[in-house]
């Protein structure tokens, strides 16, 4: 049995008849042809596969692609417009916030959600928005000051 699923993905429809237990990150990188959205644990622990739903951020390796029928789907692709990098990018960017990069679009996406609804986060609050993701490089200072910068950058003081 195959179900229709109809989603919007950084502003592009993308319809497609899928298994009922294909995951929401499998449809973005498979059907959508979208690889910045990263499979890393498939068990929820790391963040790597963080998007956008419906402007909330969720581990896609634990939402079905039939959950997200008819949603507005952000990936990291979709943050940057007309060629220039999202503040949070060009933080992470600017204050060495990625090494090997895997976790990075997930941390991005996670901050994304973050900056979104505190706009002027301490680095307590910062931690605490980015404790689902998980670095095996940085050490999270780094990341932490990019999320300071990009706040900054976006309007927090």
């Amino acid at each position: 049995m195959r179900l229709p699923v109809n989603v919007s993905i950084n502003d592009q429809n993308y319809q497609a008849e899928v298994e009922p237990r294909l995951l929401l990150v499998q449809f973005i990188r498979q059907v959508a042809g979208l690889t910045g959205t990263k499979i890393g644990c498939d068990t929820s622990q790391c963040g790597s596969c963080v998007v956008l739903l419906d402007g909330w951020a969720v581990k896609s390796c634990t939402a079905l692609a039939v959950q997200a029928d008819g949603c507005k789907i952000t990936t990291i692709e979709g943050l940057a417009k007309e060629g220039q990098l999202h503040p949070l990018q060009e933080a992470f960017w600017n204050k060495h916030g990625l090494q090997c990069g895997y976790c990075t679009p997930g941390m991005i996406m996670s901050a994304h959600e973050l900056l979104r609804t505190n706009p002027d986060p301490s680095n307590e609050e910062i931690r605490h928005g980015l404790e689902g993701n998980i670095c095996r490089c940085t050490g999270y200072q780094n990341i932490v000051r990019a999320v300071q910068e990009a706040a900054k950058t976006m309007g927090g003081s």
